[in-house]
């Protein structure tokens, strides 16, 4: 499972002319669910997410979580991702889990997010998505359950 985070002053999504999620300060996450991911992937990556430290204490550092802000995460599915650019210019998508699959992670995930009382938003599963977000710093980070 891999995961782009942006740390965000606000983030929202739009489908069509309907905004489906926004949130204020907190994280913008793109997920992507990989063959073979399982309910394991979901619960270390949320863990990993809601207990990172990459918002600013009263010193400056880099020392607190959006758990610790009271932040808020928008999660948007994103199978692009799961591409694989190693050959050729035209990605593979073979990596990424089938459709079916990949939403039932995506909700799982949602709901653990949620569950850890973090107020989340989210976009349409396999909708074209406008993603409006005002990163913050910026901070921009990377993390794959599988490494």
């Amino acid at each position: 499972m891999k995961a782009l985070l942006q740390r965000v002053d606000r983030a929202s999504v739009t489908v069509g002319s309907n905004v489906t999620g926004s949130i204020g300060k907190g994280l913008c996450v793109f997920l992507g669910v990989v063959n073979g991911d399982t309910e394991k992937d979901i619960a270390w990556l949320a863990d990993k997410i809601v207990n990172l430290r990459i918002f600013d204490d009263e010193s400056g550092k880099m020392n607190r979580s959006v758990m610790d802000e009271k932040g808020e995460i928008l999660v948007v599915s994103q199978f692009t991702l799961c591409g694989d650019c190693k050959r050729g210019r035209r990605p593979s998508w073979t990596h990424a889990a089938d459709p079916v699959a990949a939403n039932s992670m995506y909700e799982i995930f949602v709901r653990e997010i949620e569950s850890r009382g973090i107020i989340t938003a989210t976009g349409i599963f396999q909708a074209l998505m406008k993603v409006d977000i005002c990163n913050d710093g910026p901070v921009t980070l990377m993390i794959d359950s599988r490494e």
